[in-house]
């Protein structure tokens, strides 16, 4: 591919993005990510990754993408947004995190990917790759900090200066050569520490340091045995998630709402009360979450936390 071609092609990888609603786009040099290396190697040893153990394998690979797609040169980072102002209706009932309030994500970003990857084929012809959403081996966040899409906060997102930081990350890894976007270099955080004086169980053990075995979201979802009684009453009356540390980040004034249809709550799901949550049953939750997120905790995921909560 000439020289001339590369710009071109990367500016219309990035309008078609945009029609297909990715919030944005940014374009990084696929190579090895020489500065995680010894951040990831140390998060692993402090056992910050708790009973995810599949977070030790593949290290190679978590840091240089040519080891998931032959011949990669290029590393597409996107952005979908899921910010909404809705609000389950029962101020008591236990919570669920914004982003599992629609359509399993998933299924709404590959479906999405892989029209962007076709597209990219149409254009340029025969292309070997890749889409990834939190399903294989890619630091979503480094990638798009490469990617020109903003920094990484206190509280280990991506913050966007003009987005915010409520919004899903995902990956198109192509053996294309493209144009490349700039990192910034500035962080905007400052002096400010919010989120990690608003994080009930103290997860935010340094400035972009977040100790996963005692995050929320960790303890939620992820962690498939007991929580450990030293979180009693800290959980903030979350079931699903947490949104904490974004709802106090002053950036995230300028999120702007999403305009994906997936994303809408179902109304049964708002209207569930606190008394609703204690009495469900597995057909209640099987109904109510059928295309959604929350389908990963389980049913006895869930009930092991709405429990967790009543007894805090």
């Amino acid at each position: 591919m000439s020289s001339l071609q590369k710009p071109v092609y990367s500016q219309l990888i990035k309008a078609e993005a945009e029609k297909l609603g990715f919030l944005f786009c940014g374009i990084a040099k696929a190579g090895f990510l020489e500065e995680e290396a010894p951040r990831l190697e140390s998060w692993l040893q402090k056992g910050f990754h708790g009973e995810l153990t599949y977070m030790e394998n593949h290290f190679d690979k978590r840091l240089d993408p040519r080891l998931l797609v032959d011949g990669a040169k290029s590393v597409i980072s996107l952005g979908l947004n899921y910010y909404s102002e809705q609000q389950q209706l029962d101020p008591e009932a236990p919570k669920i995190s914004r982003y599992a309030f629609g359509a399993d994500y998933h299924d709404v970003i590959k479906q999405k990917l892989f029209l962007l990857l076709n597209f990219i084929r149409e254009q340029t012809g025969e292309v070997n790759g890749r889409a990834f959403v939190d399903s294989a081996p890619v630091l979503d966040r480094a990638w798009a900090k490469k990617a020109g899409l903003g920094w990484i906060g206190k509280n280990g997102n991506l913050i966007s200066k003009q987005k915010g930081s409520f919004f899903f990350l995902a990956e198109l890894i192509i053996d294309l050569e493209l144009e490349y976007d700039v990192e910034p270099t500035q962080d905007h955080c400052g002096t400010c520490t919010r989120c990690m004086d608003a994080c009930p169980t103290e997860a935010i053990v340094a400035p972009a340091v977040v100790d996963g075995s005692r995050c929320i979201s960790y303890l939620t979802i992820e962690l498939k045995n007991e929580i450990p009684q030293e979180f009693k009453g800290k959980t903030d009356n979350w079931m699903f998630g947490c949104d904490i540390c974004q709802e106090v980040c002053p950036w995230n004034r300028f999120s702007v709402l999403h305009n994906e249809p997936a994303f809408q709550p179902p109304p049964e799901l708002m209207a569930m009360t606190k008394a609703d949550w204690e009495e469900i049953t597995e057909d209640t939750f099987k109904k109510v979450f059928k295309n959604s997120a929350v389908k990963r905790t389980k049913f006895s995921g869930l009930t092991r936390n709405i429990s967790f909560l009543k007894n805090s």
